[in-house]
Parts: C-alpha cells; sequence; structure tokens
C-alpha cells in the first residue's frame, strides 16, 4: 500500500510548550492505522495538525502527495479528510435525519437542487448510513436522547455522509457501553472495506486497537517512541513501560 498521509519532521508549540516533536509517520492508503500514547502525548495535538485546525510551526504534512499543512480546516475537509472527536458535535435539538443533512456542507452538497434543498438522493444516503450504524429506527428521535454511545455512532455516520477518503477517529470507543463496542468496531471495519475509507484512530482501548489496526505508532512526550505491527508494538518494552504497563 502507498501512503495517503505522509507526516515528515512536525514539530508543533503552546505558549513555549512543546505538543510534538519532529513527528514523521504514514497512513497507508486502504489500511487501518493505530495511535496509541498516555494522556498528554500529543496526540490530539497531531490530529488537529492534520485537519488543520492548530497550523504546526515546522515539518510538512502531505495528503495525496498535496502539501497542507498551511490550508485552512474546510479545504482540506473538502479534500476528503475528516476527523470525529472525543466528545461528540451533534445537535441534540435537531434528529437524526436533520443531522446527517446538515453535515454535508462539512465536504460538498452535491445533490442539493437548484432552490437549494435537499434531494431524495441526500434522505436516501442518510437513511442508508442511519441504517449502517445500526440508528435507522431512532431517525426520527431527537438527538439528544440517544445515549452517548448513540450519540458516537450518529457522529460516524455523519462524517459517512461525506463520503470521507480518509477519516480521523479520536478516542471512538470511549465512554461506550462495552457491549456497544463490538458492533461500532464491527462498522469500522466495514467502513474500512466496503467503502474503502482509509481508517486513522486514536485509541485507549488496547484490545480495540490491537485487533483493528495494521500498524501502530505510539507517542510518548510529544516524540515518537514506536511503530510497527500490532504485534511488534506489544513486544516494546518501551511501549510497555510508557503505556502499557500502566493499564
Amino acid at each position: 500500500m502507498s501512503s495517503i498521509i505522509d507526516v515528515q519532521g512536525v514539530s508543533k508549540s503552546y505558549g513555549g510548550v512543546l505538543a510534538n516533536t519532529d513527528i514523521s509517520m504514514q497512513v497507508q492508503k486502504g489500511g487501518i492505522t493505530g495511535l496509541i500514547g498516555p494522556n498528554g502525548s500529543g496526540k490530539t495535538t497531531l490530529f488537529n495538525s492534520i485537519v488543520g485546525y492548530h497550523p504546526i510551526d515546522e515539518g510538512s504534512i502531505r495528503f495525496e502527495g498535496k502539501e497542507i499543512s498551511k490550508l485552512p480546516v474546510q479545504s482540506i475537509a473538502r479534500l476528503g479528510l475528516l476527523r470525529t472527536f472525543q466528545q461528540t458535535r451533534i445537535y441534540g435539538a435537531m434528529n437524526g435525519v436533520e443531522n446527517m443533512l446538515i453535515s454535508l456542507p462539512h465536504r460538498k452538497m452535491r445533490f442539493m437542487d437548484s432552490f437549494g434543498q435537499n434531494s431524495k438522493a441526500d434522505y436516501e444516503r442518510a437513511d442508508m448510513l442511519l441504517d449502517f450504524v445500526g440508528l435507522y429506527e431512532k431517525r426520527f428521535l431527537k438527538s439528544g436522547s440517544l445515549s452517548f454511545g448513540q450519540q458516537k455512532l450518529l457522529e460516524f455516520a455523519m462524517a459517512l455522509m461525506n463520503e470521507p477518503t480518509v477519516l480521523l477517529l479520536d478516542e471512538p470507543t470511549a465512554g461506550i457501553n462495552p457491549t456497544l463496542i463490538n458492533g461500532l468496531i464491527d462498522r469500522l471495519k466495514r467502513a474500512n472495506t466496503e467503502f474503502g475509507i482509509t481508517l486513522f484512530i486514536i485509541e485507549h482501548n488496547m484490545r480495540v486497537i490491537m485487533n483493528m489496526a495494521d500498524k501502530i505508532y505510539c507517542l510518548a512526550h510529544g516524540k515518537m517512541l514506536a511503530s510497527g505491527t500490532p504485534q511488534e508494538i506489544q513486544g516494546d518494552q518501551r511501549v510497555v513501560d510508557a503505556y502499557l504497563g500502566a493499564h
């Protein structure tokens, strides 16, 4: 597989505090890449830099060969690179279908008609994706009434509505009832295989990420500590000392 995201020598600081220092890594096209590390190791900062929320101080970030480190968030999103968050960003007063439709401007509104109204194709895609994540029967409920896990599934469906090329997921299983985790894992894998979406995942649940990812990177204190297959990472004493040994 070829790399779709290429991070080289990236550094980012906040008020003199180095959050990322000389980070280099590649996300392989069509695969599932994991990012682990203790709290405060710089994982979310790296995600935010990749999608344009926090411009980097040094280095290069390329997406499909194109330098994106100086592009604004919306320009990066239109290229097909989207992310989800630890805390869901849904509209609680809206139902599931309305949330799906309002998410469209983040990428493209290709199906909008000449009067600016969502077309039949929009509604059909929204229903299909809500069914995909298991929320079809709840699609007309106010989203604020859904459980936290269901809200995360809705946010995942909203991201899929934009037909991303790469989806960055920040701790997708955090706060989810254990009974829902296996269903979420299954849907993430299906999004990768059936929709062809490359996944880049921050995850603290080691069972989840070890069973999903093709390759895993581990950060510690804002620096790259280790990288390799799940088996290599599990056997790396530096990772065990810095992170896995604390769980």
